[in-house]
């Protein structure tokens, strides 16, 4: 049951571009059809239609409140690949028909010592894609939808020779495992890279391992993943633990 209070407004009319997506009501984990409604595109944003939108296990866990920090109506996403309709007049990187995508963060307060170091993520205001609250107070509403607005800052450029459903997934699941991999020196050529377990990020940890030029041992309590770890994924050796 959701309520409105004299001075709020719905979803549908809290801003002037509709919007469609599919929200979670409660705990449930059920989706079911929504309407509300996006902000018009401000001077440093970017306006996208979305095309393909990655399921996290994130968006699991928060449809279902696990994390007991929910909030509902919950359009979730946060692996958005989209195409660019109209942009503000001070945004400088981004033009109408690019390629883009947005992952877990549209804003950030841009003025402590994690913003001013590029570390938004750390950011004791940072706000989520989707389920924070916004600039204004309204509710962030993610890429299970037909449409988004974003500040140009929390946008990124796809590649044109990438597939774009493919490219869903490098804006959380692959930039989990690359950033650490990068972090602590290991994109070296030569290095030597343990990768614990084998399936979701830990694919993704051999193959960005491999593509640095390391050796790269899978440790697996499980035999069979063998062929999967080297023949697949091009692991040079796989421990059984």
């Amino acid at each position: 049951l959701i309520s409105f209070t004299a001075e709020s407004k719905s979803p549908e009319t809290e801003h002037p571009k509709a919007a469609f997506g599919w929200a979670a009501r409660d705990n449930t984990s059920v989706l079911s059809p929504f309407h509300f409604s996006r902000r018009n595109t401000g001077e440093d944003d970017v306006a996208f239609k979305v095309l393909f939108c990655g399921i996290c296990h994130s968006d699991l866990h928060s449809i279902k409140n696990e994390w007991g920090m929910s909030r509902y109506p919950m359009v979730p996403g946060h692996e958005i690949v989209s195409i660019v309709t109209e942009v503000g007049n001070k945004v400088t990187k981004f033009k109408v028909g690019d390629k883009v995508g947005v992952g877990c963060l549209v804003g950030a307060c841009h003025s402590c010592d994690n913003c001013n170091k590029s570390l938004e993520n750390y950011c004791p205001k940072m706000i989520f894609t989707y389920g924070g609250l916004y600039y204004d107070g309204t509710m962030t509403y993610g890429g299970y939808s037909d449409s988004m607005v974003a500040n140009e800052h929390y946008v990124v450029r796809i590649p044109d020779n990438r597939p774009l459903d493919a490219s869903a997934p490098l804006l959380c699941a692959r930039i989990t495992v690359y950033i650490p991999l990068k972090y602590y020196g290991l994109s070296e050529p030569g290095m030597h890279v343990g990768v614990v377990r084998l399936g979701g990020l830990k694919h993704v940890a051999v193959k960005f391992a491999k593509a640095f030029g390391a050796k790269v041992t899978v440790i697996s309590t499980s035999p069979a993943k063998k062929k999967e770890a080297t023949k697949h994924l091009g692991a040079d050796s796989f421990l059984v633990s």
